[in-house]
């Protein structure tokens, strides 16, 4: 009896399937299409808008705007209140990253909860709790101001209320990074005899001075850009209280668009310069930023 040949089952049809990360050509052109449509529409076109209406009359006209006497009282009210809020909030941003990332101790999670409060709270309701608590109808405001130490519609107002909308932004480029490089490097410095001050200066601060220096740079562009908590406590005194965002909507609602989009292209000319500070930071010092930044 003579064997069969049994013929080889066919082999299953192999069905060509693309990875989860691969799209159509025409998948990928059209979202990034979109993105670079949506990126000109809502920041290119509106600082394009800005600095061609800024220089609209010449270079004259806006040089003339920006040496006014109300516009260069406001920037250099700008220029101050960034350089007193800003390293008061680098201070703080270190200590609660300290604080945060090297003890244990109960209630870590509702403090970084809080120091996340100002980017949920309205810049104008936080403007109105500093009026409620330091305005002249208040205890504390009306003993202030009786001694002739007011602080809203004046300068220490405009400088509480720009702190409390920016101090969440070193701790949180601080806190991701400092969690991920831990406590052996100190507790190394602390067993072979360093003080706790020459720790810092010689292990901690070398390892996170980029990301400090990224986040003091997103400070300081918020901090000069700040319109809402300010407008509330500033009073709007010409000459006296008026930042540079202030001054703006001020010379706008006066008609002076010449004047108001110069002093708006100052604005725009220092959101670039940060952006490019930014970029600069990221690319050559990626490894060192919080994990949240690396490339």
């Amino acid at each position: 009896m003579s064997l069969a040949l049994e013929r080889p089952l066919p082999l299953p049809r192999r069905t060509v399937r693309t990875r989860p990360t691969e799209e159509p050509a025409w998948v990928r052109r059209s979202l990034v299409g979109g993105v670079l449509l949506i990126l000109a529409l809502l920041v290119l076109l509106p600082l394009g808008t800005v600095l061609v209406e800024a220089l609209r009359e010449g270079w004259g006209a806006l040089a003339a705007a920006l040496t006014e006497r109300d516009a260069r009282a406001a920037i250099r009210l700008t220029l101050i209140v960034a350089a007193v809020a800003v390293p008061l909030n680098a201070l703080f941003g270190v200590a609660a990253a300290w604080a945060l990332t090297k003890f244990r101790w109960r209630g870590k999670a509702l403090v970084l909860s809080l120091i996340d409060l100002p980017f949920s709270v309205s810049p104008v309701v936080a403007g109105l709790c500093f009026v409620l608590l330091f305005g002249a109808n208040s205890a504390i405001g009306g003993w202030l101001v009786a001694h002739d130490w007011p602080i809203i519609f004046a300068v220490p107002g405009i400088v509480l209320a720009t702190m409390f909308i920016t101090f969440p932004f070193v701790a949180r480029e601080l806190v991701p990074l400092m969690t991920e490089q831990g406590t052996a490097e100190e507790e190394a410095a602390l067993t072979l005899g360093a003080s706790g001050w020459r720790m810092f200066v010689t292990v901690t601060l070398p390892n996170i001075r980029w990301a400090l220096l990224y986040g003091v740079l997103l400070c300081n562009a918020r901090a000069m850009g700040e319109f809402g908590a300010v407008s509330v406590v500033s009073g709007h005194i010409r000459g006296l209280t008026n930042t540079l965002p202030l001054h703006v909507e001020v010379l706008y609602n006066d008609y002076d668009s010449v004047g108001a989009f110069a002093a708006a292209s100052v604005l725009a000319g220092l959101g670039i310069l940060t952006l490019v500070l930014k970029t600069v930071l990221e690319w050559s010092h990626a490894a060192e930023l919080s994990p949240g930044r690396k490339h």
